[in-house]
């Protein structure tokens, strides 16, 4: 039977540049070669399962130039034809076939998928992380003391060194402070990574801190022959888009003291999560050729799994991807990113991915594996408070960061875009699926009448286009400055940006207040205050409003997102050949750039895996992901539950298991461990696609696999529960020696929870022990009321000594 080939897709856009953005890629394909290609020929992924191990690479090359052999018409095509060959860990090769060789590719039975290679867009700290301390009383030094050390026990100051985090992105500006040397020892001898040098990359860049550098770009120039835009792209591992020296400045910079956004904002001490750790990076994402290819990037999974492959056989220990994919996810055995984060699982290798920013609609989160931590984001407890005096002599707060301000401390005339169209503005989105109901709000490209905004403050709303690209728009016009309102569905939440003139970002409900005003006013104006930082912000942290939520939509039974981390207003290092919007027209340069998205939340993350790995380096991936997940706090810093930026109050659904605890995830007491084989047998029973995936040929799926709610997780979810439903786990105890938990249930409403045994006794470290959760549809919830059909409802069940530890797992079931 002819196994399932991937089919490429159009892609919906994001149009917010700080936001994790998914491009579409064209329905066409540019030839690679004229020898090695027809316009119909694409990229395809051939998997063949795990790698064994036993053969030299050039065997293993040789092995794949054969069957690219057995479908092509020459051993001279065969060659040309092959564009990587994955070797370190998992067995396959990327190569120029069409889809009928890449169908009977698909047939032989040494392969297990194979599917076309697709194109992800990827641009998916100061305070961050110092609010992370403050939660866990972890302040240790002066706020702008400067130091390496603030959020680290002494014990792992130096086994941190000889942690290595790769970053799989954009690529990495290397003059940035952020990536200093200083004071670091030796490279870790078990480094067998290169520094690939390139344009404007010299080998000089890479030092004790950038440990290794390389980039991958076949597939990227397959698709586009070969087009990259020195303007806008080096060929190198050098960052010019500013994104992957964002997010690995976040997971491992260095501290720097006094460092700010343009303007001084967000001034303070800017910290990686790991500074000590050392960087490898893997460029993998380039600019889309178009109309705005400084904003827009892709990353085609042929070159992302070479890189994840080269990432694993260069030693890594932890693997930060803040990539992912919009639209219907493909089966974990035709997802690039998924099969390379399971080979790196089975070394050891934690891999850590952005979650995605389509939320807050449901079923939307990305990166559903339960071999990788998938990310949420949520705000930190600071604000840039900029206060906005109405001509009725309300006051509204807004937020922003742009260093511009309107000369005079004087009223300005209102209006509001929608009012101030050129005529023919439609007013309709084309988009079905959008839920921006006006463009004349939007104050997109070419829409607004000089003669209508001139010298005014022009009221523009989110939604759709970029928003420094409805800045730019206000100022082309002639406007004095932006106030960018809300749509409903974000709230509260206020991403900020560095406009390219003056102007300030306000919540849904000013935004409405500001409105009312307008049209309540023949001549309506207003004030726009300096803006300044704010800390110790309450309520924090609240989860963004753009973060994707579950259920995961490949298999229910795994619960996703998995945790959540800070990716609100995140401050980090920037490329200098970059602007603070990245916009065509704005010329400035930064060192540091404040940026949104499920991409800076997934490098808190990886920094979080970075100091557990530090801290006990035999654990295995899947223990460093308990840890993490078992350990994190639905509680917000006041001790109330973790919100919405809505209002609402969140659940699992939105942030996983909960915010990330770093100093808490080093001694969990008790771990959830998740082999290899584990995974195999998941994947045969996962209900993606129809019917589960045999990932390994050499492991076939037995006839009745264990159902997926059964694979030992730190989390449980359930779909469908119609009477009763077992689950069994396993936990080992990672504690000093003899321990005695006890456990403690709270059940989701209209459900039976009985946990057996309701204690468990260790006694030495290492000891496993096995329970059961025994899960009852009752026929009403707590407050009487039947569950509906469809709702989704949240419990949890602990495990504490206590003492020091408590290790929470969060219980969803989806009634259906």
């Amino acid at each position: 039977m002819t196994r399932r080939i991937q089919r490429e897709k159009m892609r919906a856009t994001w149009a917010l540049p700080s936001l994790l953005l998914f491009l579409a890629f064209s329905s066409s394909f540019c030839k690679a070669s004229a020898s090695a290609s027809t316009k119909q020929d694409k990229v395809y992924i051939v998997y063949l399962g795990k790698h064994g191990g036993a053969k030299a690479e050039e065997a293993v090359l040789e092995d794949h130039r054969t069957l690219l052999l057995s479908v092509k018409g020459s051993e001279e095509e065969a060659r040309a034809s092959l564009l990587y060959s994955y070797k370190h860990t998992l067995n396959g090769f990327a190569a120029i076939l069409s889809q009928e060789e890449a169908t009977k590719l698909s047939e032989r039975s040494e392969v297990v998928s194979a599917f076309q290679s697709e194109g992800r867009w990827a641009p998916h700290t100061t305070r961050s992380w110092r609010f992370l301390g403050f939660e866990e009383g972890l302040d240790r030094r002066p706020p702008d003391d400067g130091g390496d050390q603030w959020l680290l026990p002494s014990s792992l100051d130096k086994a941190s060194e000889d942690i290595i985090v790769g970053i799989l992105d954009s690529g990495i500006w290397p003059e940035s402070r952020s990536f200093s040397d200083q004071g670091l020892g030796p490279v870790p001898a078990r480094w067998k990574g290169t520094c690939q040098g390139g344009d404007s990359f010299p080998s000089s860049s890479c030092n004790r801190k950038i440990i290794g550098a390389r980039y991958y770009l076949k597939a990227y120039e397959a698709h586009y022959n070969g087009g990259l835009n020195a303007t806008y792209a080096y060929r190198s591992p050098r960052d010019h888009d500013g994104h992957g020296t964002h997010t690995a400045s976040t997971a491992a910079g260095r501290a720097v003291a006094g460092a700010s956004a343009l303007g001084g904002f967000a001034r303070g001490s800017a910290s990686g999560g790991a500074p000590l750790a050392r960087l490898a990076v893997y460029k993998a994402c380039w600019p889309i050729p178009g109309p705005d290819p400084n904003v827009e990037n892709t990353c085609f999974e042929a070159d992302m799994l070479a890189a994840m492959d080269d990432a694993v056989g260069d030693g890594v220990d932890v693997l930060s991807v803040s990539i992912g994919s919009s639209g219907a996810p493909p089966r974990f055995a035709d997802d690039g990113i998924a099969l390379g984060a399971l080979h790196a699982a089975a070394r050891g290798v934690v891999v850590s991915c952005s979650g995605g920013n389509s939320g807050p609609r449901p079923a939307t989160v990305s990166n559903l594996a339960p071999w990788m931590l998938t990310v949420a984001a949520s705000s930190i407890d600071r604000a840039f408070h900029a206060p906005v005096r109405l001509g009725n002599g309300v006051t509204v707060m807004g937020q922003t960061v742009t260093p511009y301000q309107l000369p005079g401390d004087k009223p300005y005339p209102l209006v509001y875009a929608a009012d101030a169209v050129v005529p023919g503005t439609p007013a309709n989105v084309s988009n079905p699926g959008s839920t921006v109901h006006d463009r004349r709000s939007q104050c997109l490209p070419n829409s607004l009448a000089s003669d209508k905004v001139r010298g005014k403050i022009v009221v523009c709303l989110r939604g759709a286009g970029l928003r420094v690209g409805k800045g730019l728009e206000v100022k082309r016009a002639g406007g004095a400055a932006i106030l960018l309102g809300n749509p409903a569905a974000s709230g509260s939440e206020v991403p900020v940006d560095a406009h390219v003139l003056p102007g300030t970002a306000v919540a849904a409900a000013d935004a409405d207040t500001i409105l009312r005003y307008i049209n309540s006013s023949s001549s309506p104006t207003a004030v726009l205050d300096p803006s300044r930082t704010v800390v110790d912000v309450r309520p924090s942290p609240v989860m963004a409003q753009f973060s994707s939520r579950g259920p995961n939509v490949l298999e229910p039974s795994i619960l996703k997102p998995d945790i959540t981390a800070p990716g609100l207003n995140i401050l980090a290092a920037w490329s200098g050949a970059s602007s603070p919007t990245k916009l065509d027209g704005d010329h400035r340069v930064v060192q540091y750039n404040i940026m949104s998205g499920t991409s800076m939340s997934c490098p808190h993350a990886s920094a979080a895996a970075a100091l557990v790995k530090a801290a006990h380096p035999d654990w295995s991936s899947a223990a460093i992901r308990s840890a993490i997940m078992t350990t994190a706090t639905t509680s917000d810093a006041e001790g109330g539950p973790l919100m919405n930026g809505d209002g609402s109050v969140a659940g699992p659904m939105d942030y996983g298991s909960g915010h990330i605890r770093p100093r808490h995830a080093l001694d969990p007491g008790l771990v959830y461990d998740t082999s290899y084989h584990d995974y195999l047998l998941f994947a045969c029973a996962a209900s993606s696609a129809g019917s589960g995936s045999q990932l390994d040929r050499s492991v076939p799926c037995p006839p009745r696999p264990p159902p997926p709610h059964q694979l030992n997780h730190p989390s449980v979810a359930v779909r469908g529960l119609n009477g009763s439903v077992t689950v069994r786990r396993t936990v080992t105890n990672v504690g000093p020696g003899a321990a005695r938990y006890a456990v403690a249930v709270v059940e989701p409403a209209g459900v039976s929870v009985t946990v057996s045994p309701r204690r468990l006794r260790f006694a030495r470290a290492g000891e496993k022990r096995a329970f059961r959760i025994k899960l009852e549809a009752a026929s009403r919830g707590r407050s009487g009321a039947r569950v509906a059909r469809g709702q989704v409802v949240a419990g949890s069940y602990a495990w504490s000594d206590g003492g020091a530890h408590v290790v929470r797992s969060p219980i969803v079931v989806i009634f259906d």
